[in-house]
């Protein structure tokens, strides 16, 4: 009977393992989950950038995810974890260490300036390498190794329009306005520099803030110098409104911006009065690159609307990123850093190449005006 028994619960053992091998296998053969961090303002006025972005970064994860992604002999699944920094450095912070306190292995943002750069201390305390379409100059700064702009920075923008100003325009009554954002002031002061560096002059600087709409008492105050160019470092929300008070004030002046001015939105809150004014934008022409307009077409097709400014250097980075872990077959980021570091690279906005501090290498600057309600490219800087 004793020998009858062993016998039963062997046959149960046997049976029994049998029925979990193949949940074994499966096990063995799951795809391993990647948690890739995401960060824009998803709320409030610069929102519209924001989910331009996290459309753009969710179409790389599908991508990537759809294609399969191999990574030391393991199949990989990058899930976006993604956060609402509000467009506010105290904000920002908070989401960036929920990121790094849920395991992200990449953060594909901030998008303002001024989030970023405090952000990004938090990123390198953690070895989380960061890509970021942040210009103002003091982001590539700090020495930290984990840090990295996918487009140019604000020297290589404000100092385009500085001397487009100087030299294009042929422009001598020259004022400069900022809304005292990281990125604002910092675009500002590098259009400043340049139009000095140029024979210019900038007869005036004034500041209001990014929340502002009314610029009436600035431009009343500016009027005094018959200004011929009034440079604004700000939004397109603040931009729009500043072009309808220039013209219902007498101005003449062509208002010039950054990349953050160089949207539809600007066109549609400024209406008519958007005509002839300049913006400049870090990258070169989506549509001139080998999968821009596929890019900008599959785009569309998802979302339902256009490209609004930066999403595509956002899908971009996560490619980056997925491209670096190939290389270094580990997901984890002590052991892709240097790959990215070291990377060549081909996107949809820009052939990928780093210098030591993360700046872009060959960073293209794309001037444009607004002509017949659309953005209408000038120049291409490099």
């Amino acid at each position: 009977m004793a020998q009858k028994k062993l016998f039963a619960e062997m046959n149960w053992v046997v049976a029994l393992g049998g029925m979990m091998m193949p949940f074994a296998m499966a096990a063995a053969h799951a795809d391993t989950v990647v948690k890739i961090g995401f960060s824009s303002p998803l709320s409030g006025p610069q929102a519209h950038y924001g989910k331009d972005n996290e459309n753009a970064t969710k179409m790389a994860i599908d991508d990537i995810n759809a294609k399969g992604l191999m990574v030391g002999g393991q199949k990989i699944k990058f899930e976006l974890v993604s956060e609402d920094d509000q467009a506010d450095p105290r904000v920002g912070t908070q989401a960036a260490q929920r990121l790094v306190d849920a395991g992200v292995k990449a953060v594909i943002g901030h998008f303002n300036s001024g989030v970023s750069i405090p952000a990004s201390r938090i990123y390198s305390e953690a070895g989380i390498p960061q890509l970021s379409v942040s210009t103002n100059p003091a982001y590539t700064q700090q020495g930290y190794k984990t840090t990295f702009r996918l487009v140019g920075s604000d020297s290589q923008i404000g100092g385009s329009l500085g001397q487009f100003a100087v030299k294009s325009l042929k422009a001598t009554r020259i004022v400069a306005i900022d809304d005292r954002t990281a990125y604002g002031q910092g675009i500002a002061d590098e259009f400043v520099k340049a139009v000095t560096a140029n024979g210019g002059k900038v007869l005036r600087r004034e500041f209001t803030s990014d929340k502002a709409t009314d610029f009436t008492s600035i431009l009343t105050a500016v009027k005094a110098v018959n200004p011929e160019v009034i440079f604004y470092g700000g939004a397109d929300a603040q931009a729009a409104p500043m072009a309808k008070q220039l013209k219902r004030l007498g101005l003449k002046a062509k208002l010039m911006g950054g990349d953050m001015m160089n949207t539809p939105t600007f066109i549609q809150l400024a209406g008519a009065d958007a005509a002839g004014h300049y913006s400049a934008v870090a990258g070169g022409i989506l549509a001139a690159r080998p999968a821009g307009k596929e890019f900008e077409r599959r785009y569309k097709e998802r979302f339902h609307q256009d490209v609004v400014l930066l999403g595509p250097q956002f899908y971009d980075g996560v490619m980056l990123v997925a491209e670096a872990m190939k290389q270094a077959g580990s997901v984890e980021p002590a052991k892709y850093l240097p790959k990215l570091a070291a990377i060549r690279y081909s996107g949809v906005t820009a052939d990928f190449a780093f210098a030591p501090n993360g700046n872009l290498l060959k960073a293209p600057v794309t001037l444009s005006v607004v002509k017949n309600n659309a953005w209408e490219v000038q120049t291409v800087v490099r």
